[in-house]
Parts: C-alpha cells; sequence; structure tokens
C-alpha cells in the first residue's frame, strides 16, 4: 500500500490530509438543505380544467376525453388517468421515470393549448400543473375570534382582514408558492333577481347582465394634448356606492324607465359558502400553506413563524391566530431522532472498541475513523446535491459499525506485530500490508453491494439513490483513513504499556484497574474462553464435514418455510403524533349537514386524552365536494401517550360506527409514501352501469376478508339532479333555442360575475347576478322563470313579450353520478381501503385470490395500484439488485483469492444470514419491507467480511514463509491453517461484529418518535449479522475444505495426474500450535 508508506514517511501529510476532509465535510455540512425525504423528480402533470355548473358527464364528454386525446400522442407516458367532477377536470399523466418533469410540463402545455379552441365558452382557461410530492400543505394559521374582548370582527370583516392583509403577507415569504383561504366570508354585491318581477316587467337575466356591466365602467377615450401638457381623458362610470346599481336602466315601459331595482334586490353581503374548516368544532377561518416546488420546508415554516411573529402587533381588536398543522415538525422529529440514533450508535461502537482493545490509546487512533469518515461524507454529499434528510442519515447511522471496521482490523493487526516483539514503525507497515488485500476486498465488497442499491429503478431507487452513494463515500473514506492515518498514528503514538495481545504489562493495580480494568480483565478473559470454545467447535467440524454441511442446508431450510409468517408491506407508516378520519354524507346533502356531522365527529375525537386539537374541511383538499369531510388530528406526542396511532384507530372506528348518516373511509395513519390508503386497485371497463355491477359484486366478495378495514370506492349512489329537457318546436315557435336559454339559465342559478365595485377602503369587491336565495329552492322555481321571446313582438307599452320555462320545456327530476374515473381512455371504478392486525402484502394476496374468482365479463378487467403496486415493482428491483451485488461480490473475492472456487466457500455465508432476518423480525413484529429488505441487501456485503478475514489468513498460513537468509519454511497444513486463522481472527471478527450490532441497536428497537419506519432494516442487520457470523465461522472453514479438494482434483485432471494414496490428515483432530506469526 503505497499510501500506507507515504504516511508513515510523512506524519504532518497524512494529519493534513485528515484535517482537510473534516474542514471541507464541516463547510459542506453548513451548506447542506434539510428535509425529510430526497428531492425527486416525479415526472407528473396534472391539467385541471374549470367547467362551472356543468354535471361530471358532461364535462367528461366536453372536457375530459378531449384532453385526453390531446396528451395521449405524448411520448414516455406510463399512466393516463382522469376524474370528472360536478364542474371540475382532473387529468393526471403519469410519465417514465426517465423523462424529465419540466420537459413533459410543457409537452402537455402545448397538447392542452392545441385543444382549448375545441372547449364551449363557458370552460375556463386549463391550468397545467407539475405534481409535487411535497404539495401538500406545509402549515397553516386558523385565524379566530378572541372570545376575551368585547368587540368582534363579523365573518366578512374577519375574512377582508385575512385575505388583504394576513394572506398577502404570508405570500411573500421566501419559498411560498399559494396561499388558499378556507372557510373564508368574502364580501360580495350580489343583485338578486325577482323572477315574478321580471315577468312583469318583461326584462331578462341577460338584458341585466349586460346593463350592469356597460353602466359599471372606466374606460379611456385618449388624450388632450397642448404645448404644454397632455392630459389624458376617461369616462369613469363605475358605481360610488353599493346601491347605485339599483339605479342602472334596464329598459323603458310606456315611456318610464325600469330600474334594476324594480326587478332585483341588491345587496352589499356576502359569498355564498361553498367550504368550510372547523377548530376543535368551531368555525375559524384558515390559511393553508403550499411551498414553491424544490424548496426547503424547514426554511419555509421558518420564515412563515417570523412572518407571523412579524403581524401579531397589527392584529385587529377581538382576532388572535393559531398556528397548526406544521408540516416541518416530523421532519425536525425525523432528522433530530436519526442524529441521535447516529450518535447513540457511534459511542457504543466507540465503547465496544475499548472493551476488546483495553487500551485508551488504541481506542482513539480506531475511533477517529469514525468522525473523519462521518464528517468528509458531507463533502460529497455536496458534491453529490444531496440533502440532509432520513434516508442519507439512516445512511450514516447504518453505517457506523462499518465505517469502524477496517480500522479495527488494521489496530488489530498492527498490535498483534507489536507483541511479536517488532517496533512501531515496521509494526505499523508490516500489519496494513499483511491485512491491507482483505481490507480491500471486504471494502470493495461494501461497495458492490450499495452500489446496485443507489442505481435501482423505479420509485424506490429514486428513494434510495442518496442512501447508496452516502454509504459508499463513506466506507471508501474510512478505508483511507485506516490505510493512513491508523498506521501513521500507530507508529508515533505507540502505547509502550502492550504486553499480550489486548492486555497491559502487569503493574501495580490504580483507580483504573480497580473499576475499568476490573471490567476489561473480565471481558478479555471471557474472550479467550469464547475462543476456546470456538477452536473445539471448528475442530470438529472439521472432522464432521457432511454433517456440519446438513445442519447447514437444514438451518438455511427452516428460515425458506418461516418467510411466509412474515407480512409484507410497501413502507412502513411512522407514528408523528397525527392521525386523520375522512367520511362523507349521504350523496346530495348540504354543507350545513356535513358540517353537523364533523361537530359531532370532532366531538368524540376531542374525548380521547391523547388528542390535542382537532382541525375538521369540508369540501377542500383531501374532501373535494361538498359531502366530505377530513378531520386533522394533533396528538400529545409520544411519549406522554401510552397507546399508539394505530391501537388508537381501532377504538376510533368503533366509536364512529354510533354516528349515523356518515361513512367513514379512513382513519389513521397515512401511507408513508403518497399519502394515500395501504390498498389501492380499480376495475375497467367501457360501460358505466356494468363497473357499478361489478363494483358491488367485489366489494361484497372482500368485504370479509379478515384486516380489511376502511373499505370504499370511487362509485358513490347517484347525485339527484334536475334535467331540463327542452322542447324544440315550442321554443323554436317563441323564437327561443338550446344556447339561449342555456346561458339565461346559467345566471339565474349558477350566477354571473359582471364586474367588481371599488369600495372607499381602495378594495375591489365581486358584483354577481343570480336568483335570490328563497326562489331558487326546488324544480318548480325553475319551471316558472321568465324568458324573453324575440319572435312574439312587443306589448303595446313597448316591453318584451314574455314565456315562462315551463312552456317551452320539462324540468324533471333525475339522478347522475357523482363523478366519472378514467384510466387508460376507458371507465374505471377505484376501490381503496386500510389495514389493522394483518400486513398489506396478506390483505393484498386475500383479495386477489378473490377477484381471481369473479367472472369478468371481456372488455373488464381490474389492476392494483398504488402502495401495492409499488411494492411489487419494489420488490422486484431490489431482488436485481442484491443479484447483482452477489455477482459482484463473486468477482471481488475471485480476483483477490485468484481463485474460482475459493469464493464460492466464502458465500456460502450469504443463505446462513436468512434465518437471523426471519427470527429478529418475527421477534420485533415487523413485516417484510422495502427498509428490511435493503438490510437484507446491505447483509451481503457485511457478511463476507469474516469469511474474507478467516479464509484469507488461512491461505497465507498454507504459504511456504521465505526467511531473510533465503531459506524457506514450510506453510502448515489445511486444517492446521484453518484453526490457527480461527484463533488469530477470531478477535477482530467478534469486534466488528459487536461494532456493527450495537452500531445498529438504537435505531433497531425504535424507541423514538417516528422510528418504526426505519426500525425493520436495523433489526434485520443485527439478526442477520448474529447468526451469520455464529454459522460462518463454523461453516465457512467446512466449504473450504470441500472446495479445495475439489480445486485440488480440477488440477490433478487438468495435468493428467493419477489420483496419490489416500492419507488421513492427523491435524484435524489435534490442537493447533501457537505460532504467533506469518512474516
Amino acid at each position: 500500500m503505497w499510501f500506507t508508506r507515504v504516511s508513515l514517511r510523512n506524519p504532518v501529510f497524512a494529519t493534513m490530509l485528515m484535517l482537510a476532509l473534516v474542514v471541507l465535510g464541516i463547510f459542506s455540512y453548513q451548506r447542506l438543505q434539510v428535509d425529510q425525504f430526497p428531492n425527486i423528480d416525479f415526472p407528473v402533470v396534472v391539467v385541471i380544467t374549470e367547467y362551472p355548473g356543468a354535471s361530471p358527464e358532461i364535462v367528461e364528454s366536453e372536457v375530459t376525453k378531449k384532453v385526453e386525446e390531446g396528451v395521449n400522442s405524448i411520448a414516455g407516458i406510463n399512466a393516463l388517468t382522469s376524474r370528472s367532477y360536478e364542474g371540475q377536470s382532473v387529468v393526471i399523466i403519469e410519465f417514465q421515470l426517465y423523462v424529465d418533469g419540466r420537459k413533459a410540463a410543457d409537452d402537455v402545455r402545448e397538447k392542452v393549448s392545441a385543444v382549448r379552441p375545441l372547449f364551449r365558452d363557458e370552460v375556463k382557461e386549463p391550468r397545467v400543473l407539475r405534481f409535487d410530492p411535497a404539495s401538500r400543505p406545509v402549515w397553516s394559521v386558523a385565524v379566530l375570534p378572541d372570545g376575551g374582548k368585547a368587540s368582534q370582527p363579523t365573518a366578512v370583516e374577519l375574512t377582508n382582514w385575512a385575505d388583504q392583509v394576513l394572506k398577502k403577507r404570508l405570500e411573500n415569504v421566501r419559498g411560498v408558492g399559494s396561499v388558499t383561504l378556507v372557510g373564508g366570508t368574502k364580501r360580495e354585491i350580489n343583485i338578486y333577481l325577482n323572477p315574478q318581477a321580471m315577468e312583469a316587467f318583461g326584462v331578462s337575466a341577460q338584458q341585466v347582465v349586460e346593463a350592469v356591466r356597460s353602466e359599471n365602467q372606466a374606460l379611456p377615450v385618449g388624450a388632450v394634448r397642448s404645448l404644454e401638457q397632455e392630459r389624458v381623458v376617461q369616462i369613469d362610470a363605475r358605481m360610488e356606492r353599493p346601491e347605485d346599481f339599483g339605479r342602472i336602466i334596464l329598459a323603458r315601459k310606456g315611456g318610464a324607465p325600469i330600474r334594476i331595482d324594480q326587478v332585483a334586490r341588491v345587496s352589499d353581503g356576502a359569498q355564498e359558502i361553498d367550504s368550510l374548516a372547523l377548530y376543535n368544532g368551531q368555525r375559524t377561518l384558515l390559511l393553508s400553506v403550499q411551498k414553491a416546488q424544490d424548496e426547503n420546508t424547514i426554511q419555509v415554516v421558518d420564515g412563515l413563524r417570523k412572518a407571523l411573529a412579524d403581524i401579531q402587533p397589527q392584529l385587529p381588536p377581538g382576532v388572535k391566530l393559531e398556528p397548526i398543522g406544521d408540516a416541518s415538525r416530523p421532519i425536525r422529529v425525523a432528522v433530530d431522532n436519526v442524529r441521535k440514533t447516529l450518535l447513540e450508535g457511534a459511542l457504543l461502537t466507540v465503547l465496544i472498541v475499548f472493551l476488546f482493545l483495553n487500551s485508551w490509546r488504541s481506542t482513539v487512533i480506531t475511533g477517529l475513523t469514525l468522525p473523519i469518515a462521518l464528517i468528509g461524507t458531507f463533502w460529497f454529499m455536496a458534491m453529490f446535491g444531496f440533502t440532509i434528510n432520513m434516508v442519507t442519515l439512516m445512511a450514516l447511522s447504518l453505517c457506523v459499525g462499518l465505517l469502524i471496521d477496517d480500522a479495527i482490523v488494521v489496530r488489530e493487526n498492527i498490535v498483534r506485530h507489536v507483541q511479536m516483539g517488532k517496533a512501531p514503525y515496521p509494526a505499523a507497515l508490516d500489519g496494513t500490508q499483511e491485512i491491507g488485500l482483505a481490507v480491500l476486498a471486504t471494502t470493495l465488497s461494501i461497495v458492490a453491494v450499495f452500489l446496485p442499491i443507489g442505481f435501482m429503478e423505479g420509485i424506490i431507487g429514486k428513494f434510495f439513490h442518496e442512501f447508496g452513494i452516502t454509504i459508499v463515500a463513506a466506507v471508501l473514506i474510512s478505508m483511507f483513513v485506516s490505510f493512513t492515518l491508523d498506521p501513521m498514528l500507530s507508529s508515533v503514538w505507540h502505547d509502550p504499556s502492550i504486553h499480550t495481545h489486548g492486555q497491559h504489562e502487569v503493574r501495580k493495580a490504580g483507580l483504573y484497574d480497580k473499576t475499568i480494568g476490573r471490567v476489561t480483565g473480565w471481558f478479555d478473559r471471557a474472550t479467550d474462553r469464547l475462543g476456546e470454545g470456538y477452536q473445539s467447535i471448528l475442530r470438529w467440524s472439521l472432522a464432521h464435514r457432511l454433517a456440519t454441511i446438513f445442519a447447514a442446508v437444514g438451518i438455511f431450510a427452516l428460515s425458506v418455510t418461516m418467510v411466509p409468517l412474515l407480512g409484507t408491506e410497501f413502507v412502513p407508516k411512522a407514528d408523528y403524533s397525527e392521525t386523520a378520519v375522512n367520511f362523507y354524507t349521504p350523496v346530495g346533502s348540504s354543507l350545513e349537514v356535513t358540517e353537523a356531522k364533523a361537530r359531532q365527529v370532532e366531538g368524540i375525537l376531542r374525548e380521547m386524552p391523547e388528542v390535542r386539537y382537532t382541525l375538521g374541511t369540508i369540501n377542500t383538499g383531501d374532501a373535494q365536494g361538498k359531502i366530505y369531510a377530513s378531520i386533522y388530528v394533533r396528538l400529545v406526542d409520544r411519549k406522554e401517550r401510552s397507546r399508539s396511532v394505530d391501537q388508537m384507530s381501532t377504538v376510533l372506528r368503533d366509536r364512529l360506527r354510533s354516528v349515523p348518516g356518515i361513512t367513514v373511509t379512513h382513519v389513521g395513519l397515512r401511507d408513508s409514501v403518497g399519502g394515500n390508503k395501504q390498498i389501492e386497485f380499480s376495475l375497467q371497463g367501457p360501460d358505466l352501469q356494468e363497473l357499478e355491477r361489478l363494483t358491488q359484486r367485489v366489494m361484497e366478495a372482500i368485504r370479509p376478508i379478515p384486516g380489511l378495514v376502511d373499505l370504499d370506492s370511487s362509485q358513490k349512489p347517484n347525485k339527484p339532479t334536475v334535467s331540463v329537457v327542452l322542447r324544440r318546436d315550442a321554443a323554436s315557435d317563441l323564437g327561443l333555442g338550446v344556447a339561449p336559454i342555456a346561458a339565461a339559465l346559467r345566471t339565474l342559478v349558477a350566477g354571473t360575475t359582471v364586474g367588481n365595485w371599488r369600495a372607499p377602503d381602495d378594495q375591489t369587491y365581486d358584483v354577481n347576478v343570480r336568483l335570490a336565495p328563497e326562489v331558487r329552492n326546488s324544480p318548480a322555481d325553475l319551471a316558472r322563470l321568465p324568458f324573453v321571446s324575440t319572435a312574439m313582438g312587443a306589448n303595446a307599452d313597448g316591453s318584451s313579450r314574455v314565456v315562462r320555462l315551463q312552456q317551452v320545456a320539462e324540468v324533471r327530476e333525475t339522478t347522475g353520478p357523482n363523478q366519472i374515473n378514467r384510466r387508460a381512455l376507458a371507465r374505471e371504478v377505484g376501490i381503496n381501503a386500510n389495514v389493522a392486525n394483518r400486513s398489506a402484502g396478506e390483505v393484498s394476496a386475500d383479495i386477489r385470490t378473490a377477484l381471481a374468482a369473479i367472472a369478468f365479463p371481456p372488455g373488464y378487467g381490474w389492476q392494483f395500484s398504488g402502495s401495492t403496486k409499488n411494492m411489487q415493482e419494489s420488490f422486484g428491483y431490489a431482488v436485481s439488485a442484491l443479484a447483482l451485488a452477489i455477482i459482484f461480490i463473486y468477482m471481488i473475492l475471485a480476483s483477490q483469492f485468484k481463485s474460482f472456487l475459493q469464493p464460492l466457500a466464502l458465500m456460502t455465508a450469504l443463505p446462513l444470514t436468512l434465518i437471523g432476518v426471519v427470527l429478529a423480525l418475527m421477534l420485533f413484529g415487523s413485516t417484510l419491507s422495502m427498509f428490511s429488505i435493503i438490510g437484507v441487501v446491505m447483509l451481503m456485503g457485511l457478511v463476507t467480511k469474516n469469511a474474507i478475514l478467516l479464509v484469507d489468513f488461512a491461505i497465507r498460513a498454507r504459504e511456504p514463509v521465505v526467511a531473510p537468509d533465503g531459506s524457506t519454511t514450510p506453510g502448515l497444513p489445511r486444517a492446521e491453517a484453518l484453526l490457527l486463522a480461527a484463533r488469530v481472527r477470531l478477535r477482530p471478527i467478534l469486534m466488528t461484529t459487536l461494532a456493527m450490532i450495537f452500531g445498529m441497536v438504537p435505531l433497531a428497537f425504535a424507541l423514538s418518535e417516528g422510528s418504526e419506519q426505519r426500525a425493520p432494516m436495523g433489526q434485520a442487520v443485527i439478526g442477520g449479522v448474529i447468526t451469520s457470523s455464529l454459522l460462518t465461522l463454523v461453516v465457512v472453514p467446512v466449504v473450504y475444505c470441500y472446495m479445495d479438494d475439489l480445486a485440488t482434483w480440477a488440477r490433478r485432471i487438468w495435468r493428467g495426474e493419477k489420483k496419490p494414496p489416500q492419507r488421513i490428515d492427523p491435524d484435524a483432530t489435534k490442537p493447533a500450535p501457537r505460532i504467533e506469526s506469518l512474516s
């Protein structure tokens, strides 16, 4: 190792090199952003188009299908889905992961612009948005009346202040994308039409709309110029007061003017409420903040908090602000917990090193590798554009044991050479060179495992990219430090008291020897006894090789049969002291009905002692539609409650069954990736009625499945609608057509915004024309609506002739779909559910069995999506990464040992990890998820380290030793070499194994809030390391003997040699001599 020689010859250079790594790492750390997960670009584009007043069927035919046909020709589309709601179309285009998100959005905008001329005039401009996994609100603030103040603002005044002052202040915070006002009562000038007066005066709704638009204007007409100046001329005909709108003249009847206030009532009031927010059951005004794409959540929330503090002195009397729904809290908790886990693991690892080496100098020399490698890794993270997130910090916490492994092995071997009587300098050089290739092979094995993880395909590949690269960078730095700093410090800062391996010279007992020395002494004696026991076991195994092999195969077979006992899921859910309840009321229910049920549900929630506060929203966010309500529940911190969120969810489901008139669709934690439910699949087919029939059959078939809860589908009972069927002949005779009737009805029922009014405070408010609320309650009210006939001439007094709607059309009460879903240009019905007391994989398997038993008509089918689909794909990608890692490990071992067969002996350690993984996950009650599978892949590199150290020493012991005088000493027989390797290498093997285990302990036991998600990875690694280490030390030497015999036989056949007479090797049964050096 040339860099080892350079470091030994120039200690100052080696020190400066390490300091450079530390300085670069510290400066890089200060510039790294903090987030919960890696910043992943998901190429998903959403097209949202508003069509006010249109039914889902009309939205589908007039908007959704046209958008789908337009964008379907774009290359790289993975999935095309859509949702047609009342008045709104949502088309979701999911591209292959290799497609650039920005380019995809540009392509979609181009296609949507091409189909925009095909829309009706009433359809609003489509909005093309890039999907952001972090598009959910990152922070919310409730504007509440202060009950302790005598004067309190009205709802309209509160909304105006929040909209004009607070919202604008929050929008100016750096990184804020948008601020949405929920539950507000905005001021509006309403012109409520009276149909009886309109009929009496012969006035149409269109006349009122055109009159307000033309009379309430400020128009520039040019400029007056002179030699001295130029003055702009404009007509300012804007209304000064709301009541001025009533004085606008519409027409004349018998020479007398007909004003708006004769056919309508002008009201300076508020917009009709279409969404609500409830804070602890009390109506509130909620401002939800979404961050801009690629912005840092913590920085945005910190800016919002500062803005809120700055605006506190400007609050109107009787108003208070309550910040809620902080999305940065789980991020801070997760990152802080992983940092704590990292520190705890590092301390435990250093403690294990001290117990084995029994020297504070050796512990410092070895332990320095840990901070240098960790800090230096931040430099590489900055160069790769990574962030400090749960994934990268978890990578660092997982590799704490790995980072010190190389230093342990190098330092232990240097100490062994010092004990043989060598001076510190040659001991450092010889010890490092002797073990160098083995350490290089073990490190490259780790790299070979984590590089495929860093470049897996699919969503999970994007998610774990930073994980794999971070570990690779860390272990390469640790290897470099182990080959440079450790030998240098061992040569210049040696421990003069080293007498025997891991012990000190006998001296007068001091305080250290009476306290810590007793512990380390006991540990040394226990290690020696363990080594003696291992020698006996290995000697027996070498003498009974076949029995050992059969035992190993039996253990592996047992572990394979136990794998199905483990449940499977995509990603475990994390408990961050938050939960949610979603429900809906019967189709057609009013906003007030849903509000009453939400108050009832919130009351039940607040009866639980773990609940800190509740926030309910209706017709916004996750609850789109007046019948849908979503309640966010903030719990007390995990350490302050005895029940987990899952345990509370079971109780909540039982209590919510007592609330009549609601259907609960979700209780508990959201899925960690995507925020959806744990089970999602859909039925596809051309006919909506047949799909509805199939949906009922499927839901009846799967409802009894154990563990299936919160079952719901996108198919809802048809919504009550009013259908106006035009009698074309009668309408034509009276001079009326479809377009004018539809335009008038839209104004009368939905309302038309005809401009705005500028108030004295210089704020503008919408002016809306529509029927008064009391005359649009029933279909009969619609039948009596008046329309001006253009074919019947005028009345004697000059007024227009009027006909009622019932004269030209039939008003029917019917039903229609609540929403229409489509996938791949065909209609679909989505079905979703959660699981309780079983894993998502087990429940999904039962659902597949139930679906396979149902006979679907031709043209109809089903497919899974969401977490279930991601789980299947990701497991496949992980298996591919595992296979690639095994191939790379074989290549590295073959290169190290210069043999095609010997690597197979070392790789027998790989399957022996499975029994430990299964037992550990079963013991902790965990599932086989992406985190535990990544732990299994990680084990492939870890378990080969012990085998490499053991077999490498045995091979060296069998080689002839050339003395300085040129004489040659023959190597040891095979069995004797293996026994010697077992005795010499047991100590570093135990040190590295225990360092890895104790480094993982804080992660595996999930003692901190939200750690349930990442704990299975640590559990899998600990279980696999324990069993593989125990079995590797016995099985690998036996398989090595078989491979050696096979290689010998192959060489003899290749050379055409005859079989030598069989000789029994007596060395397999006699104790090994105490040979201390191979040098």
